[in-house]
């Protein structure tokens, strides 16, 4: 079994900056590419961002340039720095590995 575990989110004002984490733990022997995506009421869920088993990055023209997805030191870990949040971020943020697991998520609100 696989968990994935995202911690991080909250209320933010415009402007300001969020650094969520994705914490992965059970059966995994590799290094997995993993993903964030996310759903804002009334919309479909969205790709946000992207870090392949090598690290490379790729990101929805919505966020780049204000999110960061990165690495930590320890394999299956991922953190998404959110900066210059505008009122559109305000969605619950999931954590995917390898295009089969997921996390609850996390709710993110930028107010005005």
């Amino acid at each position: 079994q696989v968990q994935l575990v995202e911690s991080g989110g909250g209320l933010v004002q415009a402007g300001g900056s969020l650094r969520l984490s994705c914490a992965a733990s059970g059966s995994i022997f590799s290094i997995n590419a993993m993903v964030w995506h996310r759903q804002a009421p009334g919309n479909e869920r969205e790709w946000v961002a992207t870090i392949t088993s090598g690290g490379t990055t790729n990101y929805a023209d919505s966020v780049k340039g204000r999110f960061t997805i990165s690495r930590a030191n320890a394999n299956n870990t991922v953190y998404l720095q959110m900066n210059s949040l505008k009122p559109e971020d305000t969605a619950v943020y999931y954590c995917g590995m390898a295009g089969k697991y997921w996390g609850q998520g996390t709710q993110v609100t930028v107010s005005s």
